[in-house]
């Protein structure tokens, strides 16, 4: 069964697995001790750490390992506001970080902080002047991520780093997905990465602080990893992690090329195969072997498990699923389409047969939701028009009904009619102005839970 959501978690490396059983039997001392079995212990967590910086593109004393991706983050962010404390509490970060970046920054202005958010393109790219005029005399920290987990966008890390250089302001870059393609370029302060997104173990992280970055490690002192990641080192799993890292960074750079080619015969094919679909992100600067797209008329839940019994796992950044009532931030900064989401994530042993299966079984099951949610056919001729409601009530029921109910009456509304759609399903505010831009009408605005459009066209 294909395993497409390599960007959420990625299979363990068969050389992590071997590095990992080695170790749980040569790495289970303490490495700060000095008789055999420490000294045993602290050339094995030394080795991984050369060999976890030498693929970063640090010195191995900049580099500590934490227990997650995650910590590593909020690590950085407190350690880095706190060195930098006498210069001020702003903080800038652009609006599609992971939520891990997000959550410190909220939990930044509750202790009196001040954060702002930079927005992105509709193909989720920052772009260095606008990241650079956000730049203040009291900002503290900046981060940005080097690759964007919902979309696969490649951010300008170097042209950034060398803005908030200028500025004298670090830079922390969260290359969870990322760093298995290669080191992140420029002239980055601060670096934070996860293993279990390169096919190590999951539980460990790693936290780059360049040389002459102002720090303070949050929390009591500890004596361990330069007192920036707390606790006995998880030792089995940080040996693995960095031998796997070295391992998979040379599978990518041989696959990539194959991959970037599976992306983008997926890129052409979806939107040709199911009508009524956006690809969203950017078209060049990607990763090679992540795309997501979003398809009108469906829920991402319904898609998801859809797939999923037809042996395909994917990931969604919908709105539309019972975990997740409000739209993916992501695609909120992006002003995409949320509706429908699909994320396809290939992992490093991906088979051509296997993407091509899936574009077999996408459409049928697009439209098999469709059907279910009463969507409009695509293939139906539009009706004559004819008295129609002006007002379409949706209030009470979540995406994709609100944009279904729309579009049922469309075809019934003359050109230059104005229909208003009632909805306080907070995926309509993205999802109506999408469809209007999908299907080429006019999106008028908003006034609470009011959304207005335009006919402009027979283009519904």
């Amino acid at each position: 069964m294909p395993y497409f959501d390599v960007a959420s978690a990625a299979p363990l490396h068969p050389v992590a697995r071997q590095a990992l059983l080695a170790a749980l039997d040569e790495g289970w001392a303490d490495p700060a001790r000095l008789y055999r079995e420490g000294r045993r212990a602290r050339l094995l967590l030394d080795a991984a750490r050369e060999t976890a910086a030498e693929a970063v593109g640090c010195r191995p004393d900049e580099l500590v390992f934490t227990p997650s991706g995650t910590r590593a983050v909020h690590a950085g962010i407190a350690g880095a506001l706190a060195g930098r404390r006498r210069v001020g509490g702003h903080v800038v970060v652009s609006a599609v970080e992971h939520s891990s970046v997000l959550h410190a920054a909220e939990a930044h202005t509750r202790t009196g902080g001040e954060v702002t958010e930079v927005g992105v393109s509709r193909t989720g790219a920052v772009e260095r002047g606008a990241f650079a005029a956000a730049l203040r005399g009291d900002t503290a920290l900046a981060a940005l991520q080097s690759a964007n987990h919902e979309v696969g966008t490649v951010q300008p890390v170097a042209e950034v780093a060398e803005a908030c250089r200028a500025a004298g302001v670090p830079l922390l870059v969260d290359a969870a997905q990322s760093l298995l393609w290669g080191p992140v370029a420029g002239d980055w302060s601060l670096l934070a990465a996860s293993a279990h997104k390169w096919g190590g173990p999951a539980g460990v992280g790693l936290l780059v602080v360049r040389k002459g970055t102002r720090f303070a490690p949050p929390g009591p002192a500890d004596e361990r990893e330069n007192g920036r990641s707390p606790g006995f080192e998880n030792l089995p799993a940080i040996v693995a992690a960095a031998a796997s890292l070295r391992a998979a960074r040379a599978d990518a750079v041989a696959r990539a090329g194959e991959l970037r080619a599976l992306t983008e015969r997926l890129r052409e094919r979806v939107p040709l195969l199911v009508p009524r679909t956006e690809v969203v992100g950017e078209p060049e600067r990607r990763l090679p072997h992540l795309l997501t797209f979003s398809c009108l008329y469906v829920d991402g839940e319904s898609v998801l498990s859809a797939l999923d019994r037809a042996g395909f796992s994917v990931s969604s950044g919908s709105s539309c699923t019972s975990s997740a009532l409000t739209p993916s931030h992501v695609l909120r900064a992006m002003g995409v389409l949320s509706e429908g989401n699909v994320r396809v994530s290939l992992p490093l042993d991906v088979r051509a047969e296997d993407v091509d299966r899936f574009l077999e079984v996408l459409p049928g099951v697009v439209a098999g939701v469709r059907e279910q949610l009463g969507a409009p056919m695509d293939e139906e001729p539009p009706a004559v028009p004819s008295p129609a409601p002006l007002v379409v009530d949706t209030l009470g029921k979540r995406c994709p009904i609100p944009v279904i109910e729309l579009a049922k009456v469309f075809p019934r509304v003359p050109v230059g009619t104005t229909v208003t759609v009632l909805s306080d399903d907070e995926a309509a505010a993205l999802d109506i102005p999408a469809w209007c831009e999908m299907r080429g009408q006019k999106y008028v605005g908003r006034e609470g839970t009011a959304y207005r459009v335009r006919k402009t066209g027979p283009g519904a």
